[in-house]
């Protein structure tokens, strides 16, 4: 029954591991983008870097261990509901499993088919298992890196060219070349015949976020 699935492999589908990438790209380049051209000289630039490279660092390292946390407590969670339903009447038993439902599958769902899964958890057997296994800490570490390795396609322009004003217009260029990607990959993913409208769209996205900063004073 989904509402008590300890075993389902949730953040690492498309979407999540699009949006992880995502909000490494959009934090860097903000980041890179509030550099000024007109005074920006190397120790700044490197600076800069360096910034860009610890907040992800820092962020990476916060959405793994909030994933962590969110996993335990989810399954948790699932546990005890799994008990109150196993241990509750028909009739409450039914409602708990309505509550735990998503709406649209609720939507779906008669009586008989709620009879079914409680009959289903009854009939299965109770296994004590860690809240949390190897595989979830290896998904917090892969989550991590997403959020650091999307620092670098930002900030390898300024590695590879001592021209601010170059180093910049590349690395925007990288920007929203890889937003359009991330937006076909989710597009994709989503079933859109037309996947290139939400990887505009994204683009789109990106280049309003380079001009905000850039009218913010980067």
């Amino acid at each position: 029954m989904g509402i008590i699935a300890d075993e389902r492999r949730r953040l690492l589908d498309p979407v999540d591991r699009v949006s992880e990438i995502l909000f490494g790209l959009i934090m860097a380049v903000t980041i890179v983008g509030s550099m000024s051209i007109a005074t920006a000289g190397r120790v700044e630039v490197r600076t800069v870097m360096l910034a860009a490279l610890g907040c992800n660092l820092a962020w990476g390292l916060v959405d793994a261990v909030m994933y962590v946390v969110r996993t335990a407590t989810e399954r948790t969670r699932n546990r005890v509901l799994a008990r109150r339903i196993a241990d509750a009447d028909a009739d409450t038993a039914h409602h708990l499993i309505m509550q735990a439902l998503p709406d649209h599958v609720v939507a779906l769902t008669g009586p008989e088919e709620i009879e079914a899964m409680r009959r289903r958890l009854l009939a299965s057997p109770d296994k004590v298992r860690a809240v949390l296994a190897p595989r979830d800490f290896l998904e917090a570490f892969a989550i991590f890196l997403m959020v650091v390795l999307a620092t670098f396609p930002v900030v390898i322009p300024f590695l590879l060219t001592a021209d601010v004003a170059t180093a910049m217009r590349v690395s925007r260029a990288i920007t929203l070349a890889m937003l359009f990607v991330a937006g076909y990959a989710l597009g994709r993913h989503a079933g859109y015949s037309k996947p290139w409208h939400p990887a505009l769209a994204m683009a789109v996205f990106g280049a309003v976020l380079i001009v905000a900063v850039m009218a913010l004073g980067g």
